[in-house]
């Protein structure tokens, strides 16, 4: 079967010489959308949890986490080598020497290969990306930035929190300090057209980054996107046309650049719209499928 794009798991493969998992930790982080900082009720689609595991909440240390996580995994994949994934939250929103401690227990479990660690753009400063580039120096480091759209008017809508400029900025402080840049996108973002989802496409794929998340925007229960549905004011994309739109995007983004993730993964409990959101074997066999009958794979757009 023709590799049509650059997945994750299979560079890690290519990095690490064997399989590598990552292991979700919940280090109790806050968020200045959530905390009044900037706002108290956090982006339109985002659930109170913050995507966590609830685990910080229930006392379950990171290095339990991390341990319980292992055998699990290793169990599952036979993985023996693992990423520490701080998911929950923004995840460099406090004190360096916070940061530092909740870092530096997660690289002393065994099998402990590098961090990834989801966060805002706004939400980081020299000082914090110092620390991190000194432990891009023995480990493999990820910064995921949660970008959602280039367009200020989108994040507006949605309530980030911060603009295009604060993103851009972000990454440039990011780069050449060995730390690996994974963006977040969000597909079928309120009032956005396909050109403009495009758009975001185009201008990430001039901006030297390592990674990226493709999301589609589902409706969880309890959030202001739920509102909107509820109201008939947003209209979930279809399954055919978020394929279409992640052939688009992936078309348009450098071969270099690792997919981390195509489409998400709802909790049913939460799920409000669209119920296809949970078929994610099918959306992804769909995805290949599509760029095999255009005969096209990551970066075809760009290739001159």
């Amino acid at each position: 079967m023709t590799r049509r794009y650059n997945d994750f798991n299979t560079w890690l493969k290519e990095q690490f010489g064997e399989r590598v998992q990552k292991i979700t930790v919940d280090a109790g982080f806050s968020c200045p959308n959530r905390d009044g900082t900037l706002s108290t009720g956090g982006c339109i689609y985002c659930n109170p949890q913050g995507s966590g595991t609830g685990a910080f909440s229930r006392k379950i240390s990171i290095t339990d986490q991390l341990i319980q996580g292992k055998e699990a995994l290793g169990r599952r994949y036979k993985a023996k080598k693992f990423f520490a994934y701080f998911q929950s939250f923004t995840n460099t929103y406090g004190p360096v020497e916070k940061l530092k401690s909740v870092y530096e227990e997660a690289l002393a479990v065994d099998d402990i290969i590098g961090l990834s660690i989801g966060t805002r753009p706004d939400c980081v400063n020299q000082e914090i990306l110092d620390l991190l580039e000194q432990y891009a120096r023995r480990s493999m480091i990820w910064i995921e930035y949660g970008l959602q759209s280039i367009h200020d008017r989108t994040l507006d809508i949605i309530n980030r929190g911060h603009d295009f400029p604060c993103f851009r900025n972000a990454v440039l402080l990011t780069q050449n300090r060995n730390i690996k840049i994974c963006v977040h996108v969000i597909l079928g973002l309120p009032g956005e057209t396909r050109a403009q989802m495009l758009e975001t496409a185009e201008t990430l794929s001039r901006m030297n980054i390592d990674g990226i998340k493709l999301h589609l925007l589902y409706v969880i229960k309890g959030t202001g996107m739920e509102t909107l549905y509820r109201a008939g004011t947003y209209q979930c994309l279809e399954q055919q046309e978020y394929v279409d739109l992640v052939c688009d995007f992936l078309e348009r983004t450098p071969w270099n650049v690792v997919i981390q993730r195509l489409t998400g993964d709802p909790h049913p409990h939460e799920l409000t719209a669209p119920e296809w959101s949970l078929k994610k074997a099918e959306t992804l066999a769909m995805i290949h499928d599509q760029l095999e009958k255009r005969n096209t794979r990551q970066g075809s757009f760009l290739v001159s």
